[in-house]
């Protein structure tokens, strides 16, 4: 149930609905409701004040939505032949977006496979849509929480000592704040897999990476991939809570299934600024590319102009990696020089040095 604010209420469910209508409501002026099945509830309906009321998604019986309209409500239907729904409520788990058929059935690869097709206004709307409702939904999801984030590259295999250094860095992390990552594989997945077991000995993390070497990689199969995941969760079950914000901008990485909450986007640049911007309690840098060298300079931003009492942790790992290899960190560095950001930007060599410096 969402909660009262203001005259706005928030109804994301037909159970929701019929426990508000038997406690006396009469009037829906005011309210938001989304997805609610009003099939079998058009008696009840027709008796109740609808002006002004937001019908977002919902289902009607025969003529009922046109007096909705005609009454005042704003009727907002379901976007036709979209596989997502536009105004869900809550962020994705694993199982749904994998469910228990082959991949290629699964949800998240019909979605993919939905939004590679030629544009047209009613696909455009559906996705923008979408990732308004996922923004909302992460917003009540990370309300109270504390986030710390894992950036690193997706191409980190379960069989290199990367892939297990990531995985003690997030059981590390996950002792103090709620892990947040790009939600995808390599070393995405590891820091949600440390997260996942991080209520348990530390030594079950080389079992489990054990378990995940068998399928070192999500290629060539994502489906052989994500069972080995889902045995150790089985193996492994009840693990803490961990966030993944992966997108449908890059179909070719799959989410992973570790994450307890996964905010997936269509929008890659939405995604990338909402994973920077929820982690309040500072970022974690492992080796990568493109895609996290863009991410630390993003953050950098962030930093360099916000008010000295919100900058957050930037902790780059691997000085070779980021001096000379990769040599974002001496432009960090000197970019952050002289401002407030500058006593919040670190470079260590180990993964335990940088959750030190986080939980500091």
């Amino acid at each position: 149930m969402k909660s009262t604010r203001g005259r706005v209420v928030e109804v994301d469910s037909t159970a929701e609905l019929d426990r508000r209508l038997a406690a006396g409501a009469r009037s829906l002026t005011g309210w938001h409701l989304r997805s609610v099945d009003f099939s079998e509830r058009g008696d009840a309906l027709r008796e109740l004040r609808v002006a002004g009321a937001l019908f977002l998604g919902c289902t009607f019986a025969a003529g009922d939505e046109k007096d909705v309209r005609h009454r005042g409500g704003i009727v907002f239907p379901a976007v036709p032949h979209s596989p997502v729904d536009a105004y869900r409520t809550t962020l994705y788990t694993a199982d749904e977006l994998y469910g228990s058929g082959s991949y290629g059935e699964a949800l998240d690869a019909r979605v993919y496979a939905w939004s590679r097709q030629p544009g047209d206004p009613e696909r455009a709307l559906a996705r923008a849509l979408h990732d308004h409702a996922i923004d909302e939904a992460l917003a009540d999801w990370t309300r109270d929480r504390s986030l710390v984030g894992v950036m690193g590259g997706h191409a980190t295999e379960r069989d290199q000592p990367a892939y297990t250094e990531a995985a003690r860095l997030g059981y590390l992390l996950a002792q103090r704040a709620t892990v947040a990552s790009g939600g995808g594989p390599g070393a995405m997945e590891a820091a949600n897999l440390g997260a996942w077991l991080s209520r348990r000995d530390v030594d079950v993390i080389d079992e489990a990476v054990a378990v995940l070497a068998e399928v070192p990689s999500f290629r060539p199969s994502v489906g052989a991939w994500a069972r080995a995941a889902f045995a150790v969760r089985r193996r492994w079950p009840d693990g803490a809570e961990s966030l993944g914000i992966p997108t449908w901008h890059y179909g070719h990485e799959p989410p992973n299934a570790f994450a307890s909450a996964i905010a997936k986007y269509f929008h890659n640049a939405t995604r990338e600024a909402i994973l920077l911007q929820e982690c309040d309690a500072g970022i974690v840098f492992l080796p990568g590319a493109g895609g996290t060298v863009q991410e630390i300079f993003q953050d950098a931003c962030e930093n360099y102009y916000a008010d000295p009492s919100a900058a957050a942790p930037m902790v780059l790992v691997g000085r070779a990696h980021w001096t000379d290899e990769m040599p974002a960190w001496p432009l960090l560095e000197r970019l952050a020089r002289g401002r407030p950001m500058e006593k919040h930007v670190h470079l260590v060599d180990t993964v335990e040095e940088a959750a030190a410096v986080v939980a500091g």
